[in-house]
């Protein structure tokens, strides 16, 4: 099983980097990395170009112009240009723990999608918050005591802690999340119709719900340390609330603006320049 990790990212550089370090120094590397960049100026691709030459593994860069908050629309370009069977989402501001990519490959199941979860680290404590520091206990044990960690409860690793499986819509949050790629081929993968902050990942659950399939998580296995950010503008939250609720009462699970007109991956084809 190859793993794809998609970063998205937006005018974020030295958040970015720490998230590319964090994947480069992982138990189990993944087998790529693509960095798929909602509208940054050039230094991100600078950034994602000096990391390349670091890593032993492909580290790919898509990017689309900056016309306002189009999440859904630079994952699927991503998600086109991904080789692995198995996509992992992880958003440019989430530092992953060290068993990041060896638990997602370990919770891959036929069947469902996995929901990974995040420690939130403080305003004060985010900006050298670094994968260095996610590894040092007693590092993370003063960040907790001084009240700079929030859902701290995942902090802990109990590997033989049983995953549960559910179609429950809450806590949906693609910052940390797992997918078979052919599964979101079959859904169309994320709706384009979602322009602005919010409700892209929930309404792709609703459809992969649809579709069949069952939200895989576990407390205590995949976790990644989100940085603290400024609220996103929400002044699209009320249209895609809608699109959400549009998708809530329909039996069908493939969005008409979808990744298909985008094409896929393909092994047997040379890759384009």
């Amino acid at each position: 099983m190859r793993i794809s990790v998609i970063v998205t990212t937006y005018n974020r550089p030295d958040a970015l980097r720490r998230v590319l370090e964090g994947l480069a120094q992982q138990h189990v590397a993944p087998d790529e990395v693509i960095v798929a960049d909602d509208g940054s100026g050039p230094e991100t691709r600078r950034l994602v170009e000096t990391q390349s030459h670091r890593v032993d593994y492909r580290l790919d860069y898509v990017w689309q112009p900056d016309q306002g908050f189009r999440l859904a629309a630079i994952r699927n370009a991503a998600i086109g240009r991904a080789q692995g069977d198995y996509i992992v989402c992880l958003d440019g501001d989430c530092l992953p723990g060290r068993y990041f990519i060896a638990d997602h490959r370990h919770l891959a199941e036929p069947g469902c999608f996995f929901q990974g979860g995040r420690v939130l680290v403080s305003e004060r404590r985010s900006p050298d918050f670094s994968y260095r520091r996610s590894r040092s206990f007693s590092g993370l044990m003063k960040d907790l005591i001084r009240g700079d960690l929030g859902n701290a409860h995942h902090l802990l690793r109990l590997p033989l802690w049983p995953a549960r499986r559910s179609r429950r819509l809450s806590g949906i949050r693609s910052c940390n999340m797992g997918f078979w790629r052919s599964d979101l081929y079959a859904v169309n993968g994320f709706n384009e119709d979602f322009v602005g902050w919010g409700r892209e990942d929930s309404e792709l659950a609703v459809r992969l719900f649809r579709y069949g399939l069952r939200c895989k998580r576990h407390p205590f296995m995949a976790v990644c340390f989100h940085l603290w950010h400024a609220e996103n503008v929400r002044d699209r939250l009320a249209a895609n609330d809608a699109l959400l609720g549009g998708a809530l009462e329909k039996p069908e699970h493939f969005c008409a603006n979808g990744i298909e007109k985008r094409k896929p991956f393909d092994a047997s084809q040379p890759e384009d320049d």
